[in-house]
């Protein structure tokens, strides 16, 4: 079933009803992963009522999710380009939904949390796919105008999510913010049957991608249209998962007081490094045939615009983690309305990105990815003083505005230089990684800041503990976005395109 639709002879046009029907189903399918990505904040409250869940059990709904997504999302594109991108997209289509419904009806929080892990290898899969076709599909001289769309209805969704799933949970449940992608996924599938070509890469000419993404607050670009093909590196995939989670799981436990945490984490975080460098000298000791060749990071510029992603993204995930807890046991927010205090963010990004993006092709990036954090940690301090019965227009919006204008002015020109710092055939493994990157300063970030806060038990459900917890992580994430602002000040500068198949 999944070959019926043949490879064609001659590109998609957008105009055509099969071009329409593909940008639908691409776009339906990524906007259920950014959905998944941050309405699960909204909920977290909700969740650990309904499942009796502690502090490590919400940090786990989070990162569960976000630790496969950022581990699998380069194994993903190159999956579909090995074994068909269509067919690698529908797959993922199922296992995210399938995922979605045991996420839907877990009966406690260990099942919920398993779910997790397993949507986000599914987000893995279509993710990529989901650009993989429009780049593949689409003719020349329509595809510029395809990916644009399909970035705009994603960030579209990505600022809508908090508010539906907000409503949802409000009206229904917290089960519904999985169990909505059901019936999205049967429109997905059908479209991608009907409408979407088959496609495989045929060689290196397929490893130049799109390398585009969608400006969003639950990641940078998405990882471009596999090109990666020839780089088939599960082993790489997999250390590189392990590490992550090794260490993640090492900053959890280490807030839980058992005795068996305290010697389990430890262990973990060992584990996690020892994984961590295997992969490293495993990608070294395959050169070019590596999932991430090591001849990216020849460019210092490459190497520090990613340090610079998981230190600003790592603000971002502890921010967005902590504020929509907080605005619900402490200011006594619903659901909806702590949804809606997302919107100026995702707003100002939404409008703002090209913009952005545009004054950094002007004036270089050097002064946008300077400037944005010291903005945006503006609007994190602001923050940091929302108590009970705090007034929405007051307390909340000033702050939630100046973060999402700092986010604005970092979002596009990041993107832009990150591609623009290796040459075209790594393209879309580049903006892969980047995406990672962002992904993975999340997942450490709502590993470490209850540490460092203090924050451990069932303390999140006591309004008075809540309060001086996120205060104090307010801090850090204004310490890392300034961080990320002396980055960009001494060590990021316009990008030199290096000639294409040039050595670095």
């Amino acid at each position: 079933m999944l070959n019926s639709v043949p490879q064609p002879s001659t590109p998609v046009r957008l105009a055509s009803a099969s071009g329409r029907g593909l940008l639908f189903a691409a776009v339906l399918a990524s906007g259920m992963v950014f959905l998944d990505t941050t309405v699960v904040n909204v909920a977290l409250p909700h969740i650990g009522r309904g499942l009796d869940a502690n502090v490590s059990g919400l940090q786990w709904t989070v990162d569960g999710y976000l630790l496969t997504l950022a581990a699998f999302v380069l194994l993903g594109g190159a999956l579909g380009d090995r074994y068909g991108r269509r067919r690698i997209f529908l797959i993922g289509v199922v296992w995210f939904t399938s995922a979605s419904v045991l996420c839907g009806v877990a009966q406690n929080i260990e099942w919920l949390i398993a779910a997790r892990f397993l949507q986000g290898v599914g987000g893995a899969l279509l993710t990529p796919g989901s650009l993989a076709l429009i780049q593949a599909s689409f003719h020349p001289d329509d595809r510029g105008r395809a990916i644009g769309a399909w970035s705009g209805f994603s960030g579209v969704s990505t600022a809508l999510g908090p508010l539906l799933g907000g409503w949802l949970i409000d009206a229904l449940s917290w089960r519904w913010i999985f169990l909505i992608n059901v019936p999205l996924a049967v429109v997905v599938v059908f479209a991608a049957l009907h409408w979407a070509p088959e496609s495989r890469a045929t060689g290196a000419t397929d490893q130049a991608g799109a390398g585009t993404g969608g400006a969003g607050i639950g990641g940078t670009a998405v990882a471009g249209a596999g090109n990666i093909g020839t780089r088939f590196d599960i082993t790489g995939a997999l250390l590189g998962a392990l590490g992550l989670a090794g260490i993640t799981f090492a900053l959890i436990e280490a807030a839980q007081r058992s005795g068996t945490a305290s010697i389990l984490a430890p262990v973990a975080g060992a584990v996690g490094v020892v994984a961590a460098i295997a992969f490293v000298l495993l990608e070294r000791r395959k050169g070019n045939a590596a999932m991430l060749p090591p001849k990216l990071f020849r460019s210092r510029l490459f190497s520090v615009l990613n340090i610079y992603t998981v230190v600003v993204y790592a603000s971002l995930g502890g921010f967005s983690f902590f504020l929509s807890v907080h605005l619900q046991n402490v200011a006594g927010f619903s659901a909806l309305k702590t949804g809606l205090a997302n919107l100026p963010m995702t707003g100002l990004l939404l409008l703002g990105s090209p913009r952005a993006g545009a004054l950094a092709a002007r004036i270089g990036p050097r002064l946008p990815l300077a400037v944005g954090p010291v903005i945006a940690a503006g609007g994190v301090l602001l923050l940091r003083g929302i108590g009970p019965h705090a007034s929405f227009w007051a307390d909340v919006v000033p702050g939630v505005f100046l973060f999402g204008l700092g986010l604005t002015l970092v979002v596009a020109p990041l993107t832009t230089s990150v591609l623009a710092a290796v040459e075209d055939q790594f393209a879309g493994v580049a903006s892969g990684f980047n995406n990672a990157a962002s992904r993975a300063g999340g997942v450490l970030a709502v590993a470490a800041l209850p540490l460092l806060v203090g924050l451990s038990g069932a303390a999140y459900r006591m309004p008075a503990e809540l309060a001086q917890a996120f205060r104090s992580a307010m801090l850090w994430c204004a310490g890392l976005l300034i961080v990320g602002a002396l980055l960009a000040a001494f060590f990021i500068h316009r990008p030199e395109r290096a000639p294409q198949g040039a050595q670095r």
